[in-house]
């Protein structure tokens, strides 16, 4: 290492860290080291200057702006002290403190470490951004305590604090200044009660430490035999010794061998998401680069060393447990980059990212974690370790986020299902499942999926949207279709919403269900709970798969037959997608009108055909006639909702069902249409919902019933 950079750092004022940093900087000048010395304690500008007896003629301030230009213009600044030792204050006036920022001391540092072999600085006595910039340059940090209760706690708290930041221990060392002070509490309790090792034990020495003080004079130059200056030159030698230094860098990597040389791809393009598709899926291509093998690597000793295979599920559930455990596998994960690498990141946010992603792995959902807290992403898709895709306001994107291994996908998929009771293996591997918030999973697994483990994850918003969202925010339906729909929900008519894989049915039947009143009992039948209604009366039903043994099995079938005997006033089917369907057509002719249910289908009249075709898998053998004559008494109204190329959805079609058979099909009249006039400029759909000009025949039972819905409705015309 060329250049050793050293901070000197206390939170707590009065326990002599200038006084410390300025006589161990003298010590190494005097030795015949080239040493800079920097004060950045901003808040105490000038006790370094005195403790020296160099006023100030440059500062740090004065020269930031030709540090890019100029390669000597930190010679040419800087106070050199009788002992060779080279000076630079920080600031000269309080006034410059907004001067130097995070961005010009990298720069400073960068350009300082060419030309010496040590800088020591004072750091201050506050964790701020600019402190916390100085640290990440630094490869050594030096804290200063004394041997009293409070000065130990406040050891500890910084302890605790440059942990968080994600600094490895072992770049921090204790000096315990007034060692042997009378009262004081005995080093070897001070050391057993921190985590860091005690570096040197600066003896009590007042006489000669007031002197120095008193005539601007180091101990080491004006009395170099006092005990006192006898450490400060025993911790001068100790500083040769490069095993204490941990290298800053701004990539991350294994340690250097004959194999791993060859690779430097840069660490920061493994982030982020990738807008070129084509691009980013070459590179995945690519050989796996540096930043897999350092988290694969760390990934295996966390796991060794805190024992995790061995954990309970209980403890990972437990949110208190858990919060500890993450906490303990931060400290231990910071530790082992700096064992594995033999450097540590730079920049405290890449490092607290790495550092977060590799806990993730061990612990959480991995890159997952992420995605599934970003509230603007709806669908997360693996395809394989390598492959993960979203879906991103609308627009399906690769990321270059990216799983360790197979093994970490399957974990990940484990620790997703298992609280929920479900199982994935090779007898059963396909499994459906939902998160604790809500969303949807599906994960399948080889010999299925050929290419390693997949996971689907349909995320759904943790804002419950009104029908305002849908016709302010997202435009997806116009005032009269939403009247429209209202009047039919309070009218208990039985309807379907019909739409493509991700349209939105499932939260366009959130926000229908919400016209339902109050006083009505609400049972809604799932395959994996995903309706979020607002309602008070409410009961929640959900299908399970057959255990272990193939036993168990209860399906959304046999969930409807027993809700009928449950008295309700509405049935919610989360989506019908078997035979469920004939029951439900069923119990809409015998009485429960105001059902709701979902169904994937690609227009209005689609939907019959579906519907078809779901009742004759089930095995019972109706005529196709004597199907669509069920579905023509029972089904009132279909809404249509697809999502378009822009990444929006709108509601394109509410048809009726007017119970007729016209060519031995049920008679299906749209009511509302979305008329599709192209793209704008920035390439967002151009349309208008439009009213077809038919008045549906359940307009008259819902004007005797009283409900509020003028007949203008069915003419209006909405551009967007």
């Amino acid at each position: 290492m060329s250049c050793k950079v050293i901070t000197i750092f206390s939170n707590k004022g009065g326990v002599g860290k200038t006084f410390i940093g300025v006589n161990i900087a003298c010590a190494l000048a005097v030795k015949g080291k080239r040493v800079l010395i920097v004060d950045l304690n901003l808040q105490a500008s000038q006790d370094m200057a005195r403790m020296l007896n160099l006023p100030p003629t440059n500062c740090l301030v004065d020269i930031l702006a030709d540090l890019e230009s100029s390669a000597d213009v930190i010679r040419k600044n800087i106070i050199t002290h009788s002992s060779g030792l080279h000076f630079l204050p920080g600031i000269k006036s309080p006034r410059q403190i907004g001067h130097i920022t995070s961005d010009n001391l990298r720069l400073f540092f960068k350009k300082a470490s060419s030309q010496y072999e040590y800088i020591i600085v004072d750091g201050g006595s506050t964790f701020s951004e600019t402190f916390i910039s100085i640290l990440d340059s630094s490869n050594l940090i030096l804290l200063v305590g004394t041997p009293d209760i409070l000065a130990v706690y406040q050891v500890k708290t910084s302890l605790e604090i440059l942990q968080s930041l994600h600094f490895p221990v072992k770049m921090v060392r204790l000096i315990l200044n007034r060692a042997e002070s009378r009262g004081g509490v005995a080093w070897q309790e001070v050391k057993n009660a921190l985590a860091c090792e005690v570096f040197s034990l600066i003896p009590s020495d007042g006489k000669t430490v007031g002197v120095a003080l008193n005539s601007g004079v180091p101990c080491v130059i004006d009395s170099p035999r006092a005990k006192v200056s006898e450490c400060f030159f025993e911790i001068a030698n100790s500083l040769n010794d490069e095993s204490i230094y941990v290298q800053a860098s701004d990539v991350i990597k294994v340690r250097a061998t004959d194999e791993t040389s060859k690779k430097s791809n840069a660490f920061w393009e493994k982030f982020g998401i990738t807008p070129n598709v084509a691009e980013a899926a070459m590179n995945f291509k690519k050989e796996e680069d540096e930043v897999i093998k350092v988290k694969r690597a760390v990934h295996n000793l966390l796991v060794e060393r805190m024992n995790l295979q061995k954990m309970s599920q209980e403890v990972l559930n437990d949110p208190t447990q858990a919060a500890n455990l993450r906490k303990a596998a931060e400290k231990v994960v910071t530790e082992l980059l700096a064992e594995t690498s033999g450097t540590f990141l730079s920049s405290h946010e890449e490092r607290s990212r790495l550092v977060k992603e590799i806990v993730n792995e061990a612990l959480g959902l991995g890159p997952l974690e992420d995605f599934l807290a970003d509230e603007t992403i709806t669908d997360i898709m693996v395809n394989n370790k390598d492959e993960i895709f979203v879906e991103k306001n609308g627009k399906i994107l690769l990321t270059n986020k990216r799983f360790i291994s197979n093994d970490q996908v399957r974990a990940t998929i484990d620790r997703i299902i298992a609280p929920l009771g479900r199982r994935v293996d090779e007898s059963t591997p396909m499994v459906d499942a939902r998160l604790p918030d809500g969303s949807r999973i599906n994960a399948i697994i080889p010999p299925l999926s050929l290419n390693g483990p997949m996971i689907t994850v349909r995320k759904f918003s943790q804002d419950r949207y009104t029908i305002d969202d849908l016709l302010t925010r997202f435009k997806t339906i116009s005032q009269p279709m939403a009247d429209f729909l209202n009047a039919c929900v309070i009218g208990r008519k039985n309807m379907i919403v019909s739409g493509g894989t991700g349209a939105g049915k499932t939260t366009l039947l959130n926000i229908i269900s919400q016209f339902i009143p109050d006083n009505e009992r609400i049972i809604t039948i799932e395959d994996a709970a995903e309706l979020r209604l607002v309602k008070t009366h409410w009961a929640r039903l959900e299908s399970r798969p057959p255990n272990i043994e193939g036993r168990g099995k209860v399906t959304i079938r046999d969930l409807f037959v027993n809700t009928l005997r449950m008295r309700p006033d509405r049935i919610i089917i989360g989506e019908c997608r078997g035979p469920e369907v004939l029951d439900m057509l069923q119990a809409m002719n015998t009485g429960h009108d105001g059902s709701l249910t979902t169904l994937h289908a690609n227009t209005t009249r689609d939907t019959l055909s579906r519907m078809s075709s779901m009742v004759l898998l089930s095995g019972i053998e109706l005529p196709l006639r004597a199907i669509y004559e069920m579905a023509a008494s029972a089904i009132n109204v279909i809404v249509q909702i697809n999502r378009f190329s822009d990444g929006t959805r709108k509601i394109t079609a509410i048809s009726e069902l007017t119970g007729k058979m016209v060519d031995g099909l049920p008679e299906i009249i749209d009511v509302f249409t979305f008329v599709h006039k192209g793209l704008n400029a920035e390439g967002q759909i151009m349309g208008e919902y439009a009213a077809t000009g038919y008045i549906p025949k359940c307009f008259d039972d819902l004007s005797t019933r009283g409900i509020p819905l003028s007949k203008t409705v069915f003419e209006s015309h909405v551009s967007i």
